[in-house]
């Protein structure tokens, strides 16, 4: 889908963070992630919202989740990944903030990837982004930081258009 994108820090070796908290908090990196989403449609998992402990300020919030729970009328719940789709087919841009379950579910399926990349590794990290072949995808550095001696990059991935070729008129 060309609206669906999603929004990320990783470690080194992917890591996600540790009983459901991030592991780090980069200050610039928060700016960018909230400029980033600021406006938009966010798509979330229960475990990451709830480790948010409120709705996202300015943005239209859905909590994926098995279970119908009430969560607040700021909150949408959607109970599957075809109910997420078919909602927010005609949504300018949607962007995928987690946690590690979401992030499996959507991946094959989102046009474009803000993935903030930390130079450190961490080795008691519990949640990991899956893996993804980084050849399906132009990679643009956006900007490199420097911040409190953890050095990371905010770098898009960008989904390569197939080329659909016509063996009819060859």
């Amino acid at each position: 889908m060309d609206n669906l994108n999603l929004i990320v820090a990783i470690g080194k070796n992917n890591e996600l963070g540790k009983n459901n908290k991030l592991l780090w908090h980069l200050k610039e990196d928060m700016k960018f992630f909230k400029s980033t989403t600021t406006g938009k449609t966010i798509i979330m998992g229960r475990k990451t919202f709830e480790s948010i402990g409120r709705p996202l300020p300015n943005r239209e919030n859905i909590v994926l989740s098995r279970s119908n729970i009430y969560l607040g009328n700021d909150i949408k719940i959607m109970n599957s990944k075809e109910e997420v789709l078919e909602y927010i087919k005609n949504k300018e841009e949607v962007f995928i903030i987690g946690g590690e379950k979401i992030y499996r579910l959507f991946i094959d399926d989102v046009n474009e990837m803000l993935i903030t990349e930390v130079d450190k590794y961490y080795d008691d990290a519990d949640a990991f982004f899956p893996e993804f072949n980084k050849e399906d995808f132009d990679r643009e550095i956006i900007k490199e930081i420097n911040d409190e001696e953890i050095k990371y990059s905010h770098v898009k991935y960008l989904r390569k258009k197939l080329e659909v070729k016509n063996e009819l008129f060859n």
